[in-house]
């Protein structure tokens, strides 16, 4: 079975817990077997492979989200990455052209898209065989997955199926509608369009090239920026005659707002919390420093190195344009070699806490504007200084002057304060070698 996950972009609804590169996936809040938390990217991938360890997945995302899946997943996942976010029918057909020209897949295969942030159980993942089984062999061109409604919701699409059965043609959809004429469509048997679908791989690349004159994977990625930003839905659903649709009556939740992610929280609180007398509260601080919540009711309290949100959890589903006008630059960011977090900034300085796992390494590079001095905190590893390679441990403090070569190489977990000094401190200035 052959997945396409599609990871979008940034949720401001999450504040400050999400950012340009830490999208909502990426946030862990479920607590595992183990007492540690995962992200929902990672509750999706395992999920997938739990049901079928056989399965191929495919993450379709940004540049900038390479180097969290990569932290969080490991640096063996497939990754079809747009060079810039065109919509979801671009990335859909980017990826599907890596399958087949760089995967090797072949064009009568079925391909299963889907989200990669909703709150599902095992369930879901089943009927995503289910629906790849039904893609095989079923005479429609696209085949959907309709979520049974539990509400009736202005947020969703709505999916009109023929029939009642399991499996059904589909009449129509509905798009967003009103309450009231979310109620009659329920009254009907319509289901919540879910955005998880699957087709043959010929059908999507014959679609593609009808609309876009392109030559295989390459090309198409090449030409990628002049393409024309729409969606899956637009492009390709409302203009399919031939669908059919999977009902699923299971657990499906979109996780978008504060109030819907607490849902899913198993427990009250993550982190240095202490609660007191406290009624339908939240909270999760990634600070090292404790959060005292006391006579709090139906709140929710949220507080990363990006900043600190107290909001009612109703009220938090309208904090969008107050966000846009307060998002400062980015303060932790996942890497794939571990972590940033900014401490501390001034005019012409800039000071990090940096985290090494095991095994990892930052890239080969240097800068033209600034110096930096690192002081190992923890752990044990090397350096790599234009060529020359040291060990280093704790207590040890390396300078580095603009324009040398450097990396750190972590045998053990390493720690690091990392202090940038210079006019124009910027992600800009870097440069990237080849280590020999």
């Amino acid at each position: 079975m052959n997945v396409i996950l599609l990871s979008g972009g940034s949720c401001k609804r999450l504040w400050p817990l999400s950012n340009e590169i830490r999208s909502k996936q990426f946030i862990k809040i479920f607590e595992s077997e183990d007492g540690t938390y995962e992200s929902m990217l990672q509750k999706m991938y395992k999920g997938i492979k739990l049901v079928n360890n056989t399965a191929e997945i495919t993450i379709a995302t940004s540049k900038s989200q390479k180097s969290s899946i990569y932290n969080q997943l490991g640096t063996n996942v497939d990754i079809s990455i747009e060079p810039t976010r065109k919509d979801t029918f671009p990335a859909i057909l980017l990826a599907a052209a890596y399958l087949h020209d760089v995967k090797g897949v072949s064009l009568d295969d079925s391909i299963v898209v889907c989200p990669i942030d909703p709150y599902v159980d095992e369930k879901y993942f089943k009927m995503l065989e289910k629906l790849y089984d039904n893609s095989s062999k079923t005479n429609a061109n696209i085949s959907l997955i309709g979520i049974k409604p539990t509400y009736p919701s202005e947020k969703y699409g709505y999916i009109i199926p023929t029939d009642d059965n399991e499996v059904s043609s589909v009449k129509c959809f509905k798009e967003k509608p009103a309450v009231s004429d979310a109620i009659k469509y329920i009254n009907y048997g319509a289901l919540w369009n879910a955005g998880v679908f699957a087709f043959k791989l010929r059908y999507i690349l014959e679609i593609g090239h009808k609309l876009i004159d392109f030559k295989d994977y390459n090309d198409l990625y090449n030409k990628y920026n002049d393409l024309e930003k729409i969606s899956f839905d637009y492009a390709v659903v409302e203009k399919e005659k031939n669908i059919d649709v999977l009902k699923f009556d299971g657990i499906w939740k979109d996780l978008g707002t504060w109030n819907t992610i607490t849902e899913a929280m198993q427990r009250e609180t993550i982190g240095d919390v202490t609660m007191v007398k406290s009624k339908n509260t939240s909270v999760i601080n990634e600070l090292k420093i404790p959060v005292l919540a006391m006579g709090l009711n139906n709140v929710v309290v949220a507080a990363s190195p990006d900043g600190i949100l107290v909001a009612d959890k109703n009220e938090s589903s309208y904090m969008k344009p107050y966000v846009e006008n307060i998002m400062p630059s980015i303060m932790y960011s996942e890497k794939s070699w571990g972590e940033y977090k900014v401490i501390d900034v001034q005019n012409e300085s800039l000071t990090i806490l940096v985290t090494l796992k095991a095994g990892n390494k930052m890239k080969y590079h240097s800068h033209d504007n600034r110096d930096e001095t690192w002081t190992v905190i923890s752990g044990v590893g090397r350096v790599i200084l234009d060529g020359i390679e040291n060990k280093i441990k704790a207590g040890d403090v390396i300078k580095l002057q603009r324009g040398v070569k450097h990396t750190a190489i972590a045998d053990e977990e390493l720690k690091m304060i990392e202090v940038q000094l210079g006019k124009d401190i910027n992600r800009e200035d870097k440069k990237v070698y080849q280590l020999k």
